[in-house]
């Protein structure tokens, strides 16, 4: 990939992740209040944006890897794969979950999803953790001088 594409992805890349980082923030704050129907709903919706905002940054960076990655299932998978995370499993649960919140509304069921959000943030924040410092590293590489021919 020619440095100046990658430059561009490592920029997308640390856009994404700043969004990441303070959505997580804000699906955190919403955790923390009294849990009543408004509480449970803006945390919800806080836990979907974490979800895209996740899946989007988990995307880049792999493009970045010279990887594809088009879909949230893929992208967990490829994350699972470059030990960006540790629990395939739980982020295929979390998909279930965005895709329960996403396409239906009842309140039974947003009870049950509020119920593991504490979960689902545990696991964006150790992600997040897991893409910072490869991107990181990404950019590391960049910057070294490439290897003098012989």
């Amino acid at each position: 990939m020619p440095n100046e594409s990658k430059k561009a992805l490592l920029k997308k890349a640390n856009l994404l992740l700043g969004d990441l980082h303070r959505a997580r923030l804000r699906l955190d704050a919403a955790l923390k209040q009294p849990e009543d129907e408004f509480v449970r709903d803006a945390a919800i919706q806080r836990f979907e944006f974490c979800f895209e905002l996740t899946w989007k940054s988990i995307q880049t960076a792999a493009r970045l890897e010279g990887q594809d990655c088009t879909s949230p299932r893929t992208a967990f998978s490829i994350a699972w794969r470059n030990s960006w995370n540790d629990d395939e499993a739980a982020w295929l649960d979390m998909l279930e979950d965005r895709n329960k919140t996403s396409h239906t509304y009842r309140e039974e069921m947003a009870k049950e999803v509020f119920a593991g959000l504490a979960s689902h943030l545990l696991n964006f924040n150790q992600l997040h953790e897991a893409l910072v410092t490869r991107i990181r590293a990404i950019e590391l590489e960049l910057l070294q001088p490439p290897p003098a021919s012989e």
